[in-house]
Formats: structure tokens, C-alpha cells, sequence
């Protein structure tokens, strides 16, 4: 766990502080939240960073998919988090649609980061993405780039695939990273990608790498809050783990989960895909 300060609170975690964890090869542990009363419990438990997902339309708002989920939604959400943290960095998603050019990316991003305390924005990116990337950049917001499946592209997807499988999709994704990390974005999210692909990923690009069942060898890990709660309704998704059985406290569990995160105890091989 990350040093504490003589008054009992953690350094705020900035981008340089997730660049070193990288380059000294401590693992970065991330979560969903949605409000500023979890956003205080997730803080306090040790968490690095916290992403304000456009998963919050289907957790939070009862949709199927995040495709719903509007700017005021994320900037709303954002900043109800933002007034619960003291250390961990915030990120936010652009939600579908909201960066389609670079004008319109840099008109989101500055109300996320404006209105909702956000430190960074995230993109759900494909190649095409690159340009934007490169204007948000430019205006010094820091970017991270969602590769692999991409929830907001679900429909073109056509259902839930673990990318990365096989030497070609791999080498791919591989491309895609650099061309991002290039193009300047400060960090990569990795979602449901083969174990294999993520480990070249990170490394192969200077930037963190987040994953979320992507396997145990990237910077990172990240779930959604209410996976790790134990309270998702349905069936948890198969790189998710539930940290309250046996009755354990909602501020415990995060805990928990922190510390396999950085044990590299989670995930498991049963949390991985091949």
C-alpha cells in the first residue's frame, strides 16, 4: 500500500504518481463509483483511481447497454464523486456519441473536467479516434484510451468477445496501443482481452495499462464497484469477484480487493481469458 502522510491521509495520486507505479512495477488499483458516499469509501480503502463509467447506465440507470448515457449524466455523476475523494485520481468516460469530432471531444472533455473534477477523460477509440486523441492532447487534457471491447460499440460487436485471441488479433492490438500512446494519451484500459495480447501490451507502450479481465500481467486492475460489493443484480461477469462472503463490512471488502490487486493475487486464472 501506498505511503501515508503524518496526518493519516495518502498523497493525492497524480498522472506521475501512476507512471511510477509503472516503471517500479507497483500495481494500480481501480474501481467504479458513481456517488460521493462510495467515491469517500473507495478512497479511504486504499483505491488509486476511480473512473466515473458510462457503466452507470446500466448499474445505476437499469439499462441494458451504456449506449443511454448522456454528457449531464457523466458530468453530474463526476462530480458527486469528485466531492468524495481526498488521494485517488478521477477518471470520467466520454459517453457514446459525445466525441465524434475533435471539436465536439474538446467541448465534452472540458465540461467533464470543468464541471465534473474529472483529472482525465476517457475514450472508447478505434484508429479513427486518433485525431481526437491528438486535440485533446494538445489542450493538455489527459486522455486514456478504452481498447479491446468497447461497451459503447457492443451492437457492431454483436454481444460480449474476448478480443486479442490469436497471433494476428494480438499483433493488431498491439498496433493499436502504440499508435495511441503516439498519438498522446497518458493510459490505456484494456477490456476483456486474452491474457497473452495484455502482457504485450504493457509491455510495449511506456504508459500504464489498466485491465478489467485482461488478465494479472498489466499495470492494473480495474471493477465496478458493485461486482466487488456483491450487489450487481444477475450473474457477475467471469472476471468479476465478489469480496463480501462471509459477511464481510462493504469498507472491508474494498480493502480486500486492494490488496490482491496489489499481491497480484486478482485476478485468479479463473478471472482470465486464454
Amino acid at each position: 500500500m501506498p505511503n501515508l502522510k503524518s496526518n493519516g491521509q495518502r498523497p493525492v495520486v497524480t498522472i506521475a504518481t501512476l507512471q511510477k507505479m509503472k516503471r517500479e512495477g507497483e500495481k494500480i488499483a481501480s474501481i467504479t463509483a458513481y456517488d460521493a458516499t462510495f467515491a469517500a469509501l473507495v478512497d479511504e480503502a486504499g483505491i488509486d483511481l476511480v473512473l466515473v463509467g458510462d457503466s452507470l447506465g446500466m448499474v445505476v440507470q437499469g439499462h441494458s447497454t451504456t449506449v443511454p448515457v448522456s454528457v449531464n449524466d457523466m458530468v453530474y455523476h463526476s462530480a458527486m464523486v469528485a466531492r468524495g475523494l481526498t488521494s485517488a485520481f478521477l477518471v470520467s468516460d466520454l459517453p457514446f456519441l459525445s466525441f465524434t469530432t475533435p471539436e465536439l471531444a474538446l467541448k465534452n472533455a472540458a465540461r467533464l473536467m470543468q464541471e465534473g473534477a474529472a483529472h482525465m477523460v476517457k475514450l472508447e477509440g478505434r484508429q479513427e479516434q486518433l485525431p481526437i486523441v491528438e486535440t485533446l492532447a494538445s489542450a493538455d487534457i489527459p486522455v486514456c484510451a478504452h481498447i479491446g471491447l468497447r461497451p459503447q460499440s457492443i451492437h457492431k460487436f454483436g454481444g460480449y468477445k474476448v478480443q486479442g485471441k490469436g497471433d494476428e488479433a494480438a499483433n493488431l492490438l498491439v498496433r493499436e496501443a502504440r499508435l495511441f500512446e503516439e498519438a498522446g494519451a497518458d493510459m490505456l484500459l484494456l477490456e476483456c482481452v486474452s491474457s497473452v495480447a495484455a502482457s504485450r501490451v504493457k509491455h510495449e507502450v511506456n504508459i500504464p495499462v489498466i485491465g478489467i479481465g485482461a488478465g494479472v500481467d498489466v499495470d492494473g486492475q480495474i471493477l465496478v464497484l458493485y461486482d466487488v460489493l456483491g450487489i450487481t443484480r444477475g450473474r457477475l461477469p467471469g472476471f468479476a469477484k465478489d469480496y463480501t462472503k462471509g459477511g464481510i463490512r462493504a469498507d472491508d471488502a474494498v480493502r480486500a480487493y486492494v490488496e490482491a490487486v496489489k499481491s497480484g493475487a486478482y485476478p485468479a486464472p479463473e478471472h482470465c481469458f486464454a
